[in-house]
């Protein structure tokens, strides 16, 4: 049996079974690709984000690129985020208020909303830099024939940057960026599949590794001081134990059917050096 997540999927314009919803969709206002200037769809998953999330919205719609359409979605919160999507219903493309399977089930329903050429992740605490699309409209514009772009993006440590695709095999240094700087052609996203609901905590992993190694898709990293986005500390990623996004990995790395002599070696030397992190309840 094929796994679901694998296949293609198909687009839709509004999200079945919500609780509540608005944007200017349901004004049957849509955007398009314009005049050499793609439409970039940008999905923003949040949940009690109240915070963050109207420094999140303004850093995307006070971009100096356009072109794009804004997609949010709230798992139903229980704090003041409605009210802020509210706020700005007017400059958001689409919002929905659902109930989710978490994350990645969100960041699915996300992609499946988009209508833009290229696609890329928000996260409701994160922020955009005022260049970040003319940044990735310049990308787009030098290499066409590439699949998706990680641009730099700045964390609490410093900055991430680069793309070494080899590394996928062995190590999560394969790549540059937060999902703040991750875009993908949304044809390419569709022949990927969805993220595996399976994985809680890693699906990213698992989806990347069948892009670059199932699919043999081409990418691009963008240069250190173009910065995309910044990255705040304590979103979904850091609330995760160490030994659960260990255990996940390798499971992952099987799943995947990497080799079994290379996934014993990564084990043996992550287990050991992390040996702390691992005994901490």
């Amino acid at each position: 049996m094929k796994n679901i997540y694998h296949q293609p999927f198909e687009s839709m314009l509004f999200m079945d079974n919500y609780i509540e919803h608005g944007g200017l969709r349901t004004q049957q206002s849509f955007k398009n690709n314009q005049n050499n200037k793609p439409l970039i769809s940008i999905i923003t998953v949040v949940l009690n984000g109240e915070k963050y999330l109207e420094e999140c919205i303004l850093s995307l719609h006070n971009q100096k690129f356009k072109n794009y359409e804004h997609i949010i979605l709230d798992g139903g919160s229980a704090d003041k985020t409605l009210e802020i999507i509210k706020k700005y219903e007017n400059k958001i493309d689409y919002w929905c208020q659902k109930k989710d399977k978490g994350l990645y089930d969100a960041f699915n329903l996300g992609m499946k909303l988009c209508r833009g050429e290229y696609l890329g992740f928000l996260n409701s605490d994160d922020v955009f830099t005022p260049d970040a699309l003319s940044y990735l409209k310049r990308y787009i514009d030098e290499n066409k024939e590439k699949d998706f772009i990680f641009g730099s993006v700045k964390k609490h440590w410093g900055i991430l940057h680069g793309y070494k695709p080899y590394k996928i095999h062995w190590s999560w240094g394969f790549y540059s960026s937060h999902s703040t700087g991750f875009f993908i052609k949304l044809s390419s996203a569709k022949k990927v599949g969805l993220y595996n609901l399976k994985y809680k905590f890693s699906s990213d992993y698992d989806y990347f590794f069948r892009m670059i190694i199932k699919k043999k898709m081409k990418g691009i990293g963008t240069k250190k001081n173009e910065l995309f986005g910044i990255f705040r500390r304590g979103g979904f990623s850091s609330q995760v134990k160490f030994k659960d996004h260990f255990f996940e990995e390798m499971k992952i790395r099987l799943d995947n059917k990497q080799n079994k002599i290379l996934i014993l070696c990564i084990f043996i030397y992550k287990f050991l050096k992390n040996f702390n992190k691992m005994i901490t309840k």
